[in-house]
This record gives structure tokens, C-alpha cells and sequence, in this order.
């Protein structure tokens, strides 16, 4: 089955120009059989999806289309993580930002839920390899269940860089547009040699070592993108980043507690 599992919604991200409803239409269109709604640090469109299905389903254009619900989540020491949760498991926890990477891993495992980083190699502000947490110490992508190796948004060369890495460490490779605009949708696709209706479907395949392939087209820098990499947006970035962080830390704290793992 062909997916794009990096995909922001207006729904869900505030950066992001591109509603569910055509999101899934653009998709449909090119032959894709599925996505996975991956909003920063929120599940409303996911929500938003719950909302609208029973509708979308009745054209018969895109009623066997899957809808996978995840989030790409702000980490404050590994940089930007996809995570897939089981079906009906919501953490209120994922909506706040600023969890270390290992703390996330150990709710993400307790819930039976599976987690990678996105585009490892990419914005230096947002990915994991350019954070010293992984930068000193690569060894820890072991304890990743799959990692993206391919996103529309980065170069060829760190795509090339995260695809070794997977290859090193036996990680399979997923493939996204991570796009914010309809012009990007579609740009990335990954294969999935399993039956994929729901994340519990997905979770399985991953674990079970299913055959996964993932390609597409790195899109041509913008003015955007090249400032991203630059010093003040990367400092910047993270400023915010962890400014956040540090404002939801009293509630984040409370929200793990009442978990008591």
C-alpha cells in the first residue's frame, strides 16, 4: 500500500495551508492509498478526521482511502520524533512539547505505540542528528523502530545520509512530503508490503519486519529553506522551541505523573 506518512494539516498545524479534506483528495488522486496526519505536538486533525469520515467515505472515490493518525513530536533533546500510537491510545502528553528523548520512548513503549526520528539529517534546528543528545552518541537510532529516510523538504544528501543509517542499524525507511502546501503533496510516498487500515495494522507490520520502500522528489530550495540553516533561525528556533517547553514543563510534569509509569 502507498502512503505519505509526514503530512501537516490546517486542522491541526498552524503552519500548514493544506485542509484534510484536500489533502486527501490530492492524494487519492495520484494513486496514494493512505496518509498519516503528523501535526506538531497535536491531535486535532486527527480530531478534525474523526469528524468528517463517515462523509468522505460515502464517495466512493475515497472510501477504502486510510486515514493514519500520529504526531511529529517536539522533543527537547533529539529534535523533531514521528510517533504511531495503537488505535484509541491519546496521550494529552504528546500535545506537550519538550520531553527528553528518552522519556518519550519509555511512554511511547508502555502504551505499545512505535516512534523514529524525522529527517534525521535535515534542519539543523529540528533534527535529530544535529542535536548532541544523537550527535555524540548515533548509536542510540538502535533503539528507533523505523526512521525517515525520505522527506520532500530535505536535500539529497541528508535523504542519502538517513537512508545509511537505517541501512546500519536494520531500521526501516519511511518516506514523506512533510508538506505544508498543496504544490508539495504527494511528493513522497512510502510502500508498504501489508494490509494498512489503521495504526494498529501499521505498528504490527513495522514490528513484524514487513517490506518497506519509500522514494520521491526533493523539492527545489526556496528563500524559506535556505534560511532555515541559517544561525540566527536555528538559535532562534530553538529558543522558541524550548521557551515553550519550559512554560508547559509544570503541566507536562503533572500530565507524566498521572500516567505513573
Amino acid at each position: 500500500m502507498k502512503f505519505d506518512l509526514h503530512c501537516h494539516t490546517r486542522e491541526g498545524s498552524i503552519d500548514s495551508k493544506v485542509a484534510l479534506k484536500k489533502y486527501i483528495k490530492l492524494l487519492a488522486d495520484q494513486g496514494f492509498g493512505g496518509m498519516m496526519i503528523t501535526d506538531h505536538d497535536t491531535y486535532r486533525g486527527c480530531s478534525f478526521w474523526e469528524e468528517i469520515k463517515k462523509d468522505i467515505k460515502k464517495d466512493p472515490r475515497y472510501s477504502n482511502f486510510v486515514v493514519l493518525k500520529g504526531v511529529e513530536y517536539d522533543t527537547k533533546d533529539a529534535g523533531h520524533i514521528l510517533v504511531v500510537m495503537p488505535d484509541d491510545v491519546f496521550l494529552h502528553v504528546l500535545a506537550l512539547r519538550g520531553m527528553t528523548l528518552k522519556r518519550l520512548m519509555k511512554i511511547v513503549r508502555h502504551y505499545g505505540g512505535i516512534l523514529g526520528p524525522a529527517h534525521p539529517f535535515g534542519v539543523r534546528s529540528s533534527s535529530a542528528m544535529f542535536f548532541k543528545k544523537l550527535k555524540y552518541d548515533p548509536n542510540i537510532a538502535k533503539k528507533f523502530d523505523f526512521i525517515e529516510t525520505f522527506n520532500t523538504c530535505e536535500s539529497a544528501k541528508s535523504n542519502e545520509m538517513a537512508g545509511m543509517m537505517a541501512h546500519m542499524y536494520q531500521k526501516p525507511g519511511f518516506g514523506g512530503s512533510d508538506a505544508h502546501e498543496e504544490k508539495y503533496v504527494g511528493m513522497a510516498y512510502t510502500e508498504i508490503h501489508a494490509d494498512i487500515t489503521s495504526n494498529n495494522n501499521l505498528i504490527r507490520a513495522v514490528r513484524e519486519g514487513a517490506y518497506v520502500t519509500c522514494g520521491g522528489t526533493e523539492r527545489n530550495k526556496t528563500k524559506k529553506s535556505k534560511h532555515k540553516n541559517m544561525r540566527y533561525a536555528v538559535w532562534g528556533f530553538k529558543f522558541y522551541n524550548r521557551g515553550l517547553g519550559y512554560l508547559f514543563s509544570p503541566y507536562r510534569k503533572y500530565k507524566i505523573r498521572k500516567l505513573a509509569i
